[in-house]
């Protein structure tokens, strides 16, 4: 076995080790977050004038007249056991039935969105870096700024204000027709479900309804991406290996597509496989924008509910798909990158 393998392999271990402590800490973050807060989950069920009989019955019920230790204890015991819990609000919908019925809706939205920002992202930091010093390349140094730097809720609400209202091109606020069964499946994905069945109607009905707000969220991504690949080729392009294959003859085109994007790429699937974890758990802007019925618009409804457990379950479950994504990441990038030790 190489030094090499041995060491990759180690550190492998002490994040497979650390993870379950970075997910506890969340979790503790999460659990005294809600309680300092202000807002009583029984006065958001039962209502503020509600009897104060009632509501002593309600919060004993709930648990909640318990000390904030032994509360804590008992949420402990019931994560090891893998039971998330029960949304307050809906009276014994779990957590994990939360995840099932939203979190297809979640994962769509967001592969789109990073297919969108992937394209338009590589696209213009490449053709930005091909060119320096010219109109491309100050173009491509305009379209980062600018969509790093605008609101996601504002540009969301403008693009549905121009191509759903006035123009009536896109549909909002749903995944699919209301009028319509929507396509059924093992994966509650409609995309791969429809293609699972050959419904290419569905298909790319799901698609039209997933247009917009895909889009909303991959053009202000993109930005990232296109300062990095931007960036990174123009450092690659100035290397020794780049300009021997210019004296050998070799045409531009195909040393920057062949030859130096790859290397300049190994920077951006780092913040790419981030960027697609914050994702999966961080789209609240986008949904609540869109009324995107996914798990993020999910959490902002829970929120406001200060339904606890659902809060709390779904941060718990952010947590482990970002503590998944970034070890694989990590291990990806080792394997592509031989100048990486650890």
């Amino acid at each position: 076995m190489s030094s090499r393998s041995a060491a990759l392999r180690y550190y492998i271990f002490t994040r497979l080790l650390l993870a379950p402590l970075m997910i506890l800490t969340i979790t503790t973050v999460v659990f005294l977050l809600l309680r300092s807060t202000p807002g009583d989950p029984v006065d958001a069920l039962l209502g503020a004038r509600a009897p104060a009989a009632a509501k002593d019955a309600l919060r004993s019920q709930l648990g909640l007249d318990q000390p904030l230790f032994i509360q804590y204890l008992s949420y402990l015991g019931d994560l090891l056991r893998l039971d998330l819990g029960s949304s307050l609000a809906t009276q014994g919908q779990t957590v994990w039935q939360i995840i099932r019925a939203h979190f297809p809706a979640t994962v769509e939205l967001t592969v789109c969105g990073m297919l969108v920002a992937t394209v338009v992202g590589v696209s213009v930091g490449a053709l930005a870096a091909s060119r320096p010093n010219s109109p491309l390349d100050a173009g491509g140094r305009l379209f980062g700024i600018i969509t790093y730097a605008i609101p996601m809720y504002w540009f969301g609400m403008i693009l549905q204000l121009i191509f759903a209202v006035q123009l009536r091109w896109f549909p909002i606020g749903t995944r699919y027709p209301l009028r319509a069964a929507p396509p059924t499946g093992p994966t509650g994905l409609y995309l791969l479900d429809s293609l699972l069945t050959l419904d290419f109607g569905a298909f790319f009905t799901t698609l039209y309804y997933l247009a917009l707000p895909s889009l909303t969220l991959g053009i202000l991504i993109s930005g990232v991406f296109e300062r990095m690949v931007r960036v990174n080729l123009k450092q690659t392009l100035s290397a020794d290996y780049v300009e021997a294959a210019r004296a050998r003859g070799i045409p531009e085109r195909r040393i920057v597509l062949v030859h130096a994007l790859k290397n300049a790429m190994i920077p951006v699937i780092t913040i790419l496989g981030l960027t697609f974890a914050s994702m999966l758990g961080g789209a609240v802007l986008t949904e609540v924008t869109f009324s995107w019925p996914g798990l993020a618009n999910r959490l902002y409804e829970a929120i406001s509910q200060r339904d606890y457990p659902v809060v709390q379950g779904l941060m718990v479950f952010f947590a482990m798909i970002v503590a998944v994504i970034s070890i694989a990441i990590d291990i990806l990038n080792a394997y592509i990158d031989p100048r990486i030790r650890y």
